[in-house]
């Protein structure tokens, strides 16, 4: 696994080598942190790619309830790689792939231990553990800043039972709405998404403890509903700074769990060429009920537009 994980990184680093492609002197770099917000679709024959990587450490959570109790430290570290292209003249219809890889600890460690990517089954697990066919649409013309993307989500990691928590064993199927609007004579832009998803599968109270990880399917057969809104300030073309606030709710469909929670945020991105442009953010959960942890998330990662 760890030389899965040492060829992505050099792919990824052989990928910022091609493109590094400067704009010469008195040539008017392109803004694709400002154009190609998550609203708008790639033109056919265009790449996007994107690797992000969030790290999630608490040592709060909420009790049944809404109250705060303490809980030896567990972190979570999410890769998640994106890939899409264009395939339609009119700009309209991207198709693409998303791959996601975790490391988890518990048991008090150090919220850095979580990078050793150890898998032993006690206190730490890691691996890949979905991949997601995706389809992005930009379904009004008059409106194109207004897209959704449709994506489904297969766990494809092995069911260890009395194991540490990996991911939600789940196929997830999830829609997101994205719409942004640029003003105040293109120094600002606000950006909102609305999702919706579903996961299906079996439910905990139906699993079988000797065979099956129980704590992986507290999600299964329910909705889960995430709205965001995020304010972008541009200083310049090439670098903005952001504030954002989120809402989360896991809703009950049959497996007698359900959650909610509410976090907030910010940012910033740089364009360092007309392809690469690089992100670090940083959120903090502020409230939840039932069980929702009350930790904050680093997070940091590149795209590559051409």
């Amino acid at each position: 696994m760890k030389k899965i994980i040492a060829l992505l990184v050099l792919t990824s680093f052989s990928f910022s080598a091609i493109a590094q492609d400067d704009p010469q002197d008195g040539e008017q770099q392109e803004s694709n942190i400002q154009e190609y917000t998550p609203s708008k679709l790639l033109k056919k024959g265009q790449w996007d790619i994107k690797s992000f990587n969030s790290l999630y450490t608490q040592t709060e959570r909420t009790d049944s309830g809404s109250e705060s109790v303490t809980i030896p430290r567990e972190t979570y570290l999410t890769n998640t790689t994106e890939a899409y292209t264009g395939i339609s003249k009119n700009t309209r219809i991207n198709i693409g792939v998303i791959i996601q890889f975790r490391a988890n600890t518990f048991d008090g460690a150090g919220a850095l231990e979580v990078l050793k990517l150890e898998d032993n089954s006690v206190d730490a697990r890691s691996g890949l553990t979905t991949i997601a066919p995706s389809i992005r649409v930009q379904p009004i013309a008059s409106i194109p800043n207004f897209s959704f993307t449709s994506s489904v989500y297969f766990p494809i990691f092995k069911d260890k039972p009395n194991a540490p928590y990996l991911d939600k064993r789940s196929v997830f199927w999830e829609t997101k709405f994205f719409f942004d609007k640029t003003f105040g004579g293109g120094d600002w832009q606000v950006f909102t998404e609305a999702d919706f998803g579903l996961n299906f599968g079996e439910s905990q109270a139906d699993a079988n403890p000797a065979d099956s990880n129980i704590s992986e399917r507290f999600a299964n057969n329910s909705a889960y509903v995430p709205l965001s809104a995020f304010l972008s300030y541009f200083p310049t073309t090439n670098f903005t700074v952001y504030v954002n606030a989120k809402q989360n709710f896991l809703i009950d469909l049959g497996n007698d769990f359900s959650q909610n929670a509410t976090s907030l945020g910010f940012g910033g991105k740089y364009q360092l060429t007309k392809v690469i442009n690089v992100e670090a953010s940083f959120d903090k959960f502020i409230r939840g009920n039932n069980f929702q942890g009350l930790g904050q998330t680093f997070s940091a990662g590149f795209r590559l537009l051409f």
